[in-house]
C-alpha cells in the first residue's frame, strides 16, 4: 500500500494551502520543535509577533495551542517559554516512546509499499549528508521528517499523534544535546529497521526502532543530569 507524500502546507490532506493561523501556528511549532527557542527562553508574546512577521492574534492562539500541547508554558507577564526537562519527565517521554515507536514501525512495516520505503531511505541518505556537513538545523528536520512519515504509514492516527506529540517535548532539549556532541556522534538503528521493513519482518523492525530510540533518548538524559550537576 503506498502514501502519498508529505506536503508540509497542506495540513488538510486535500491539496489547499492552509489557512493564516495555522501557518502561524505550524512556524511557531517548527521554531519550538527544532530548538530555535532554548529551553527556559522566556520570550515575550510581541517579540513572538516582531519574530514570525504575523499579527497578535494568530500568534496568541499559537502560543495557547503550543501551551496546551506541553511545548510552552506561560511565564507571566506576557511572556512564554520552553519547558526544561527534568529527570522525572525525560523518563516518561523514553517509557512512552519505547511502547509506541516501536508499535508504529510494526504496523507500518505491514502497511507501507516500495515508494514508501523509497521515501524513508531518501529521508535517510539525506539524514546520513547533514552528519557529515555537520548541518545541525538539517540533521534535527530529516531525522523529525524520518520519523514522522514512519508515523503516518502506520496508519494509526491517534497513536501517530501521540507520538508526534512526544517531540515537541524532547526536540529542543535534541537541539541542546546535538549542539554539544556534534552530528557524527549521534548514532541511529535506521539502516537496520529499513533493511527489516523491506523483508516485512515487523518485529526486527521493531526491536530497531525502539534501540534508535533508547539510544538518543538516554543521549538527552545524561547531557541534562550532567547540565544539572554543573548548575
Amino acid at each position: 500500500m503506498g502514501h502519498a507524500a508529505e506536503n508540509p502546507g497542506d495540513v488538510s490532506g486535500t491539496g489547499t494551502r492552509a489557512p493564516a493561523h495555522e501557518r502561524i501556528y505550524r512556524q511557531l511549532r517548527d521554531q519550538v520543535l527544532y530548538g530555535d527557542l532554548a529551553p527556559g527562553q522566556a520570550v515575550t508574546i510581541q517579540g513572538l509577533s516582531d519574530r514570525l512577521g504575523a499579527g497578535m492574534t494568530p500568534v496568541r492562539e499559537a502560543i495557547r495551542r503550543l501551551i496546551s500541547e506541553g511545548a510552552l508554558e506561560f511565564q507571566g507577564n506576557r511572556r512564554v517559554s520552553v519547558p526544561l526537562l527534568d529527570d522525572a519527565r525525560i523518563c516518561e517521554i523514553i517509557i512512552a516512546r519505547q511502547w509506541l515507536d516501536p508499535l508504529l514501525a510494526e504496523r507500518s512495516t505491514a502497511r507501507a509499499g516500495p515508494a514508501d520505503l523509497a521515501e524513508l531511505t531518501g529521508l535517510d541518505d539525506a539524514l546520513d549528508d547533514a552528519i557529515l556537513q555537520g548541518d545541525l538545523r538539517a540533521y534535527l528536520e530529516l531525522n523529525y521528517r524520518f520519523h514522522r512519515r514512519l508515523y503516518q504509514f502506520a496508519e494509526a492516527p491517534i497513536l501517530a499523534d501521540l507520538a508526534d506529540g512526544l517531540w515537541l517535548r524532547f526536540g529542543p532539549s535534541l537541539r541542546v544535546v546535538c549542539g554539544r556532541m556534534g552530528t557524527q556522534n549521534l548514532p541511529d538503528r535506521h539502516k537496520e529497521m529499513l533493511a527489516a521493513m523491506r523483508v516485512g519482518d515487523g518485529t526486527a523492525a521493531a526491536r530497531a526502532i525502539r534501540e534508535d530510540v533508547t539510544q538518543g533518548m538516554e543521549l538527552v538524559r545524561r547531557s541534562l543530569e550532567g547540565t544539572a550537576a554543573a548548575d
